[in-house]
């Protein structure tokens, strides 16, 4: 008879996790796929300037809770999915963009439009959450494997990567 190890858990402690870091993102990988079959975990730092673009997942249910700072955030269908402006969208609810501080939570559903930017001259830092792992995590070691190529970033590249993993962009991305 063999003794069975038991199970452990993981403990990450502040300042560690491998760091993905572009001009227009600087992501910390806490939890991995490797270690929770539920989420993929992350911190990011949002640098002032930074506009994630109104998108939306058909499959992915992701979870945002503010750390410092402040953003623009959005969760809700709109009455109309224009394509440039999502801070003005409203829901036929009534909901409209709100700007999240340090301790609001956001649950974002499957097929729920949503947005996120940093309309401030400090930089917001939130807890991130993407359901199911590893997709997010894939995402974005080959963004950074795009933007790392030099010049331009390779916009034909960047919506192909985005299809596969689930994001179907409605607004632009903007940063700086």
């Amino acid at each position: 008879m063999t003794a069975l190890t038991p199970p452990e858990g993981l403990l990450v402690p502040p300042g560690h996790g491998r760091t993905v870091r572009t001009p227009a993102q600087h992501v910390t990988f806490k939890v991995t796929g490797t270690h929770s079959r539920a989420a993929s975990s992350f911190e990011v730092v949002v640098p002032p300037g930074f506009d994630v673009g109104a998108h939306v997942h058909a499959r992915s249910e992701e979870l945002f809770y503010v750390l410092e700072g402040e953003l623009d955030v959005l969760a809700f269908e709109p009455l109309v999915r224009t394509r440039d402006n999502w801070q003005r969208w409203e829901s036929g609810s009534g909901n409209r963009v709100v700007r999240a501080t340090p301790g609001t939570v956001i649950v974002v559903p499957p097929g729920c439009p949503h947005a996120f930017a940093n309309p401030t001259d400090s930089p917001a830092k939130m807890f991130f959450q993407a359901s199911p792992p590893p997709d997010h995590e894939r995402y974005f070691d080959e963004l950074l494997r795009i933007l790392d190529a030099g010049g331009s970033p390779d916009v034909a590249a960047i919506e192909e990567l985005r299809s596969r993993y689930d994001i179907e962009q409605l607004t632009p991305l903007r940063h700086g």
